[in-house]
């Protein structure tokens, strides 16, 4: 991504236009035509070697030959997270949307206001409006975390009445690539339909019960002579000597093979319990596009989602729209914004 930071004013241009071009026509644009709307003087030659160097760097590319070019993902990618110039929700839009969803709240109950919402998003991008809503205190039957790429997954979360509900997580650098099928079976096998903060609270408990166990065995294994610790308490290590002796203790082996077992369960429970604390959280209007989002790859869609939250700040849901990768980014983005922060307003009674 930093060479393609470093394009220079000419090739980015270009660029802009091409993107721009596709969001507004979804049609490839060619070089003759990029020299008519252009504002700098090029030819058409120029702009073709320019062009090349753009699909070299992975940012463009020709549907068939002799055609015109469109942006890949990554070249919408690029231009949504350096090029994209948002535009404002005007006063008049914004009272539009508040005196709407206010309307449908109180008229009727608060998930009108979440189903005018949407109604409301779909005609503004012309795609699929989507509101996802968390129950307070829901028991679950099922939990799974689906990696989407090294630093985001999505938990799914299947409730006993069958609705499901996901939310995007950050994942911590370095999460081994088994640690979320682990911490999916883990989780699953405890489940019973418990809710997330009452599973989380469980594992927790039985977790320092295990360190407390930990600690009493290697005392006593320390206090026989048979092992010596090193290293700080959290990542303490023992080195075990005396085999000659151990093999006469029975109770110390079985000790030893306690003390393995409870270092693996603790392992995996740390790893447990932090996705759990992630699954609780997210921020901001986040935006999927294309084979970025596992859900909607074979489509060829984006979303574009923002998260609301309760009078205590809680996050309970998500407003969002799902269409085209042409969407018009520069308009949805601010208007998923709002109205998010408008769903928010109304779930603190209005303030």
């Amino acid at each position: 991504m930093q060479a393609l930071a470093a394009l220079n004013e000419r090739a980015r241009e270009i660029f802009r236009q091409i993107v721009e071009s596709y969001l507004t026509t979804g049609e490839p644009v060619g070089s003759r035509n990029l020299a008519r709307i252009l504002p700098m003087a090029l030819s058409p030659a120029s702009i073709r070697n320019v062009m090349a160097d753009l699909e070299h760097s992975g940012l463009i590319f020709a549907p068939h030959t002799s055609a015109g070019r469109l942006p890949t993902e990554l070249g919408l990618r690029f231009f949504v997270d350096a090029m994209l110039e948002l535009g404002d929700v005007s006063q008049d839009e914004q009272g539009r949307i508040e005196a709407q969803m206010r309307a449908a709240a109180s008229g009727h109950t608060f998930e009108s206001a979440l189903a005018e919402a949407s109604t409301m998003l779909s005609g503004v991008s012309r795609g699929a409006g989507v509101v996802l809503t968390t129950k307070a205190n829901v028991n679950l039957k099922h939990i799974e975390f689906v990696r989407l790429d090294a630093a985001r997954a999505l938990v799914i979360l299947v409730s006993d009445d069958g609705s499901v509900e996901n939310r995007l997580v950050d994942l911590p650098p370095g999460l081994p690539a088994g640690a979320l099928q682990e911490a999916t079976n883990f989780l699953n096998s405890r489940l019973h339909g418990r809710t997330l903060g009452s599973l989380r609270a469980e594992i927790e408990a039985g977790r320092k019960a295990m360190k407390r166990e930990l600690d009493a065995i290697t005392e006593r294994l320390v206090d026989a002579g048979l092992a010596t610790p090193v290293g700080p308490t959290e990542a303490r290590q023992l080195i075990v000597r005396g085999q000659a002796n151990l093999l006469d203790d029975l109770r110390a082996v079985e000790d030893l093979e306690r003390i393995r077992l409870l270092f693996n369960d603790l392992e995996t429970q740390k790893d447990v319990i932090d996705l759990l604390a992630r699954a609780e959280g997210g921020e901001g209007v986040r935006i999927f596009i294309g084979s970025e989002n596992k859900l909607f790859s074979l489509s060829g869609s984006s979303l574009i989602a923002a998260p609301f939250r309760d009078g205590s700040q809680t996050i309970v849901g998500v407003v969002g729209v799902i269409g085209p990768t042409r969407l018009n980014y520069a308009r949805i983005v601010p208007m998923v914004d709002y109205t998010a922060r408008v769903v928010s307003k109304l779930l603190d009674g209005g303030r």
